[in-house]
């Protein structure tokens, strides 16, 4: 039998849990799981606990959206992973169930929004690097290997008895930002040096 299982979060221990633990009883949720953990964190055992507790066509139950996501896309990969194990999401105070053919395409709505949003990010991310670069430009960070630190890696890169990491250590950088530069370590060497 499909059973409404409850979850509720407080950012911090002096906030209290009983406004929402309340109208989740009143929601008809047979098991309430509870944290007080801030939404930023990716890692909530109570929410884990949840999840793992439920059943395909059980229904996680919410006081509110923001206690289950901090942000829209949080939200719609929560939604979406419920969907693929069958489990639907009900939110009390935006009174959205997506366990409703509604409820799921309010959500559909949020997604196409959240894509729309991104898609347009983008679009101004590439137009404002295509201006800077016009003006004379480039983005990015600064090359970790100076071009005297790329001859001096090369020179002790081709004593056999200094390691990577050796040489990585003496330049102050790490053996990826070598590899990055000579990929193929050692082996590489003479492709770099042509």
């Amino acid at each position: 039998m499909p059973m409404a299982v409850g979850y509720a979060r407080v950012s911090t221990q002096e906030q209290d849990l009983a406004l929402q633990l309340d109208a989740l009883q009143a929601a008809g949720c047979a098991r309430i799981y509870t944290e007080k953990a801030s939404g930023a964190q990716r890692d909530r055992p109570q929410l884990h606990a949840a999840l793992d507790y439920m059943r395909p066509d059980d229904t996680l139950v919410v006081w509110k959206l923001d206690r289950l996501a901090r942000s829209l896309r949080q939200l719609l990969d929560t939604v979406e992973a419920l969907h693929r194990r069958q489990i639907g999401l009900r939110s009390l105070t935006e009174a959205i169930d997506t366990s409703t053919p509604g409820g799921t395409l309010v959500f559909h709505l949020f997604g196409a929004l959240a894509e729309f949003e991104r898609a347009i990010i983008r679009e101004r991310t590439r137009a404002g690097l295509a201006a800077a670069r016009a003006r004379g430009r480039t983005g990015g960070r600064p090359s970790a290997l100076a071009p005297a630190d790329k001859i001096a890696a090369r020179a002790l890169l081709k004593d056999p008895a200094i390691t990577v990491e050796e040489v990585a250590h003496r330049l102050r950088v790490s053996p990826a930002t070598l590899y990055r530069h000579f990929p193929g370590g050692r082996s590489g060497l003479d492709e770099a040096l042509r």
